[in-house]
């Protein structure tokens, strides 16, 4: 009876989208950090001088059942952190005990003598402690490849001041004092490293390991003031730039013939540049030379109460630093967080932050990111940070003024066109990041996200 809408179609102009992608996310990382100009492709980041005398976490292996200690990880602790000899390394470490515990069995008990170091090869353990009113009192939660007893291996014989009860089910690995000093008598490099320990562990330094500033305060009369310089690291840690590059290939056909409405070349670059910034924000908290995640001090990580995020974790993450600014955490995670408060009759309270809405908590903005990783076990993270240089902070790295910018830190160069008329352009990024002092940055670990 009439046209049909299909042959219609042939003589009129369809309306069309931009090209569309569904990788992009909010990008929130590459949002809040401040940018700071790296002249020459390399910052910098001076320190006081800092007694660095081990604080990490040691590594096992398991086969059929059995634990080893990895022999090289036994320079994680503060006692061993510069020993070289790996024939006595390999020795400690085959001497170490495996021993298994279930939820609620005491790993050691309060008033026990303190006879051997102690590392968690697996599970989780409460450190308990007497309260001031003489109740107990949760000191710290401790997690896989940390570590309790080491001045039992040097010090005076004393007894434990605190209980260690499994949470989970735990394994242990545990060295005595009296195998140590065994191993000790047979090894004078061990004799020698072990007085060089004593005499450095004895050096003034204030809680955060930084070398002491002598000063004097409150006296009356004429007494000699202290004198007192501040000592640098020697060798401070410089962050040299990364790059994310590729190279984007476009048929000159294509762009000479196809080039209405949109310019093809354009929105070719459109999605490329959106897909190296993704990658960007990626390697930013992943990489293992600069990422956030790798970057984090062992004292700045701290494993949940119980599992799943509650507000007892997120308190105790925000307290290890002042002015955390930005929690950043799997959308997962920030949905396990709001189940935990539900539960809890507590409800965070949200705020706009660059023009969009976010949850908060204790009035810090909780930001997704999907780059943060999910075990296959369910398990995440959640990130805190402080940013900015006079902050002494996160901060974000680029070098501005690259030749052919499109982006600060982000230029397109056209690199020519082959035999088969192609063109290819070179996309390149280039960006780093850097964490000016440790306590700017933590991690809350071992998130389960499944309870």
């Amino acid at each position: 009876m009439s046209l049909g809408t299909a042959a219609a179609r042939n003589l009129a102009t369809t309306t069309k989208s931009v090209p569309q992608m569904q990788g992009i996310t909010p990008r929130w990382l590459l949002r809040v950090l401040p940018w700071v100009q790296a002249e020459g492709g390399t910052y910098r980041v001076n320190r006081r001088l800092t007694y660095a005398i081990g604080d990490g976490l040691v590594s096992f292996t398991s086969a059929a059942g059995r634990i080893q200690v990895v022999p090289p990880e036994l320079r994680e602790l503060a006692l061993l952190r510069t020993f070289e000899d790996e024939d006595t390394l390999a020795a400690l470490a085959s001497r170490f005990e495996q021993q298994e515990f279930e939820p609620g069995e005491l790993v050691i008990q309060k008033g026990q003598p303190a006879d051997r170091l102690v590392l968690m090869a697996h599970g989780k353990a409460s450190k308990i402690g007497q309260g001031e009113y003489g109740t107990d009192t949760v000191l710290d939660t401790l997690g896989e490849g940390e570590y309790f007893g080491e001045q039992a291996l040097t010090g005076q014989r004393n007894e434990w001041s605190f209980t260690v009860k499994a949470k989970t089910r735990v394994i242990t690995m545990s060295l005595s004092r009296e195998t140590f000093d065994r191993i000790t008598e047979q090894s004078e490099q061990l004799q020698a490293h072990l007085a060089e320990f004593i005499s450095l562990r004895g050096k003034a330094s204030n809680h955060k390991g930084e070398a002491e500033i002598e000063l004097a305060s409150g006296q009356a009369g004429e007494y000699q003031l202290p004198s007192t310089f501040v000592d640098y690291e020697l060798s401070p840690r410089e962050y040299e730039m990364s790059v994310t590059q590729t190279v984007l290939r476009i048929h000159t056909r294509v762009a000479d013939l196809y080039n209405q409405p949109m310019n093809q070349t354009e929105q070719q670059l459109r999605l490329t540049v959106e897909a190296l910034r993704e990658r960007q924000e990626y390697e930013m908290i992943n990489n293992r030379d600069i990422g956030l995640i790798y970057n984090a001090d062992l004292k700045q990580r701290i494993h949940t109460h119980s599992g799943p995020p509650t507000p007892d974790d997120m308190d105790e993450l925000i307290t290890r630093r002042r002015k955390t600014q930005f929690i950043l955490a799997h959308p997962r995670a920030i949905a396990a967080f709001g189940r935990e408060c539900n539960s809890r009759g507590i409800y965070p309270n949200t705020k706009e932050l660059d023009g969009k809405v976010v949850r908060t908590w204790r009035n810090i903005p909780l930001l997704p990111c999907d780059k943060i990783p999910v075990s296959e076990t369910g398990r995440t993270s959640f990130i805190a940070m402080r940013t900015g240089e006079k902050n002494q902070g996160v901060i974000g790295l680029h070098h501005a003024g690259l030749p052919d910018e499109v982006e600060p830190g982000l230029n397109v160069r056209f690199m020519g066109i082959d035999d088969k008329a192609i063109m290819s352009y070179l996309v390149s990024a280039y960006y780093s990041v850097a964490v000016m002092v440790p306590d700017a940055l933590g991690i809350l670990e071992g998130v389960e996200l499944g309870r």
